[in-house]
């Protein structure tokens, strides 16, 4: 049985008034996306969308007509934000994550990372990192002990706590690193790396083949969100901490000679850096998330491979540039 409702309205035409009964499907659950003009936020925004949910979202320097300028770190402004939109689920995508911009531009960052996670009064998915942990004793799993080495993972691993300390029914998720629909390569620290691989010269590009990643589509993260959103809406055992990540395990010297294969590219100007360089802020050697909790539940989705979902992500970036004609992103 539907639970349509019907509006009714005046049309005019020439010598004829006349009037109409249109019928109104009712509206899906409303779900607010905050960091919706970044890369993870966007792909949340249309796996939602694509699911008949009524989807909000926030942004602030990219911020655009269809969604809500809003500064996450002022409280007042969440709250007249919460009150406008009034969400049934909270997707906390806003953050800084790039940590060497954490730790030049420390208070501002972490104000975003922790403080805007503590509104409540919906459904809140706080979106975490698997930097909490210091990467000595993979894989890690949700109630292993975090243990962050940089400030960036100091502030997620405190945003999570503020989150569950003012919101007991809010679910984390953990991610790796992520690639995705970009709007440039350096969107990404993933496909950043097509820049060196595209600069197929003489000279060397030396790359990091020390740090163990398992880059994730951010796809497959908002897929999971979705399911997330729509199951613990109806079973309030959904909460607490969850894993989410790629099942490949790659250093940036491997994830860029797979995208050169990919497009059959060159990739013997490409050098394996076998030491961390002096300065960057520190990261774990290996922080690969133990995923089993979603898996029991069901919860979780088959991560895309890596060749093709980075194909997919890159193709707009090729050289021939009839491929831009055809981006909407």
């Amino acid at each position: 049985m539907s639970s349509a409702c019907a509006e009714q309205r005046l049309v005019f035409s020439p010598g004829l008034v006349q009037l109409v009964q249109d019928e109104v499907l009712p509206q899906g659950p409303r779900v607010l996306v905050t960091g919706a003009t970044g890369l993870l936020g966007r792909a949340v925004c249309k796996e939602f969308q694509n699911h008949d949910w009524t989807v909000s979202g926030t942004g602030l320097r990219r911020a655009r007509p269809r969604f809500l300028r809003c500064d996450l770190t002022d409280e007042d402004a969440v709250r007249r934000l919460l009150q406008e939109t009034k969400p049934d689920v909270l997707v906390h995508c806003a953050a800084e994550r790039r940590p060497d911009v954490m730790e030049r531009n420390a208070d501002a960052a972490v104000s975003l990372n922790v403080h805007a996670s503590t509104a409540c009064g919906a459904l809140l998915i706080y979106i975490s990192t698997d930097y909490v942990f210091d990467g000595r004793n993979p894989p890690y799993g949700e109630d292993d002990c975090p243990n962050p080495l940089n400030l960036y993972g100091r502030s997620k691993l405190e945003g999570e706590r503020e989150a569950l300390r003012h919101c007991p029914g809010a679910v984390i998720l953990r991610v790796p690193v992520l690639f995705g629909e970009v709007e440039s390569v350096t969107e990404s620290a993933v496909t950043s790396l097509w820049q060196q691989v595209q600069e197929a010269t003489e000279e060397r590009r030396a790359l990091d083949h020390c740090l163990q990643r398992f880059p994730t589509d951010t796809r497959d993260v908002a897929a999971v969100c979705r399911k997330l959103a729509e199951r613990a809406r109806q079973d309030p055992s959904i909460r607490g901490i969850f894993h989410f990540s790629g099942k490949e395990q790659m250093t940036k010297y491997e994830m860029a000679v797979a995208m050169a294969q990919a497009f059959n590219l060159p990739s013997n100007h490409l050098v394996p850096l076998t030491e961390q360089p002096a300065g960057s802020a520190p990261r774990p050697i290996n922080s690969q998330l133990n995923c089993s909790r979603l898996e029991q539940l069901s919860l979780s989705v088959e991560p895309r491979a890596f060749s093709v979902a980075i194909s997919e992500c890159l193709w707009p970036f090729t050289a021939d540039k009839r491929w831009r004609q055809t981006v909407f992103h």
